[in-house]
């Protein structure tokens, strides 16, 4: 939160700098909360925060492969640094869901957080945003309209259709967990232990709540969605407008901020797979045999 203040703050001291006098045509040329479509692939059209993802992908895949090609029972190397990853995101997952559910969906959490984090760092480094088609300003100076990379999680596109993955699993965890009739019972089922009027009260006081908590489940992916890709976002727009402060420090003024947004990264790959991990929780936890599993 204090981080998107700051980003707040500072591209609103950027925008004023370029009324007072800056340039006129910054605001025409700003980061596009859409993607650019850069080509299609039959009727799929594929736009720069794609490329991103499938490399971010493709570069996963192969630290992955040459992480596992020489496997020993005293790792090193490669190996040491991936299980010390892993170990390290199933052991905060343990401590989040307990043992027994970390294991269960420790697939999906651990593939979100270190995707997640591989695209948000990504795409800080030089040339993703900056190189691209553009135009040259009143000043002389080229400036990238249309960047040929992009951060993928600065497209809400992806950050929606992971949240949506994520829905769907939470689903099927849930059914699986539970049932459906203990979905159910879990949702609007009354709570504590009442006689007479007050349990009839109960049962219409908790159908309500239920008829609430589902809205809350259905704007879930939204909410998870929205707040990676508005932090995202909110970055590269602030790097772009540190940028355009004072054209001949251009390569200088952002830097502060490149170390800011390596902390904000880390921190939105952890609050996405945090957020995931405990409605999980919320809905597959039995009176808290799943942190007894854990041994928390």
């Amino acid at each position: 939160m204090i981080f998107r203040c700051v980003s707040l703050l500072l591209l609103g001291l950027g925008s004023f700098s370029n009324a007072l006098g800056g340039d006129a045509g910054h605001s025409e040329h700003s980061l596009s909360p859409e993607a650019p479509i850069l080509f299609r692939v039959g009727p799929l059209p594929v736009s720069n925060s794609m490329v991103v993802m499938w490399a971010v992908a493709v570069l996963l895949i192969l630290v992955a492969k040459l992480a596992t090609r020489r496997m020993s029972k005293v790792p090193e190397g490669l190996q040491n640094f991936v299980e010390w990853i892993v170990e390290s995101v199933l052991g905060f997952l343990e401590a989040v869901v307990g043992r027994d559910l970390a294991v269960k969906t420790f697939w999906f959490f651990g593939s979100v957080f270190v995707f997640v984090l591989s695209a948000n760092w990504f795409g800080l480094l030089p040339g993703v945003g900056s190189i691209g088609w553009g135009v040259f300003d009143s000043h002389g100076a080229f400036r990238v309209v249309r960047p040929l990379l992009r951060g993928a999680n600065a497209d809400l596109n992806l950050t929606f259709a992971m949240a949506a993955v994520f829905f769907i699993a939470w689903v099927y965890w849930a059914l699986k967990s539970n049932g459906v009739a203990g979905v159910l019972v879990h949702i609007f089922g009354p709570r504590g232990e009442s006689k007479g009027v007050l349990k009839l009260l109960m049962v219409v006081v908790f159908l309500a709540v239920g008829v609430l908590e589902v809205i809350s489940i259905l704007f879930r992916p939204v909410s998870l969605s929205f707040r990676l890709y508005g932090n995202v976002f909110a970055g590269e727009t602030m790097l772009e407008a540190m940028s355009s402060l004072v054209p001949s420090l251009a390569w200088l003024i952002p830097v502060p901020f490149y170390f800011m947004e390596l902390l904000v990264g880390f921190a939105q790959a952890l609050v996405f797979t945090l957020l995931t991990s405990v409605f999980t929780l919320l809905i597959c936890d039995h009176g808290g045999d799943a942190h007894a599993d854990g041994g928390h």
